[in-house]
């Protein structure tokens, strides 16, 4: 691992996709600062172990939690609003599926700035993944291009952040080869949308995270309730 010259705040979520994007942060030489959000999600208790777990492993000094329960007031997402059950797991869904929480990236991107900016921090990072995700409007590459904007425009004009996404193109599987190389911990990592005990191994997330093991010939470290038959 280079030594750590510059900062970059990174969205860590505990989940397998942002560790690796943290991961790959750590090698590109940045010092990770890491925030963690909480929206008052179903597995929020669960996440924030998750985060801390990770951070203690890696010796990440710099960390914020924040919390922002506007998005669980808002509704309108089956990972916030409890009388909207999450749908059981289909990884050739068509469409929004009902666990996309309206615009959260964007409040995530919004906090990461507003701390990269006063931490004079050269990066700011984000694990979404565009090819291999549930078809979350927020996990493009255009969104990410459209608030690479956002930044450069609404800070300080002497502020120079840039916004990684370094996994945004990478199918599961190879965000799990690419951590398994980087020695990313996943058995501390967490992906359930509905349990925070086991995984459920029925929903969205749960189902694209065991094939990307799966299809990487590598096993998950993951405990679940109940795998599918192709497991």
């Amino acid at each position: 691992m280079p030594m750590p010259t510059r900062l970059a705040v990174v969205l860590m979520s505990g989940g397998m996709d942002s560790t690796v994007a943290a991961a790959l942060v750590r090698q590109m030489g940045y010092e990770i600062a890491g925030l963690h959000v909480s929206y008052g999600h179903r597995t929020a208790e669960r996440e924030r172990q998750a985060f801390e777990d990770i951070c203690a492993v890696w010796g990440v000094t710099r960390r914020l939690v924040v919390s922002i329960d506007h998005l669980r007031l808002i509704g309108g997402s089956a990972l916030t609003d409890p009388t909207i059950s999450v749908p059981e797991g289909q990884l050739h869904r068509l469409g929004i599926p009902p666990t996309y929480v309206p615009f959260r990236n964007a409040n995530l991107l919004s906090i990461a700035t507003s701390w990269a900016e006063v931490l004079q921090a050269e990066a700011i990072a984000i694990g979404a993944v565009e090819e291999d995700s549930s078809g979350y409007p927020d996990c493009r590459e255009v969104f990410y291009e459209a608030f690479q904007r956002v930044i450069e425009v609404g800070t300080r004009p002497e502020t120079h952040i840039q916004l990684l996404t370094p996994v945004l193109h990478m199918r599961k599987s190879e965000i799990v080869r690419v951590g398994t190389e980087l020695k990313v911990p996943f058995e501390l990592t967490w992906s359930c949308y509905v349990r925070q005990d086991q995984a459920c191994g029925e929903c969205d997330s749960c189902l694209l995270r065991l094939r990307g093991f799966r299809e990487a010939g590598v096993p998950d470290p993951l405990p679940y309730v109940r795998q599918p038959m192709w497991v």
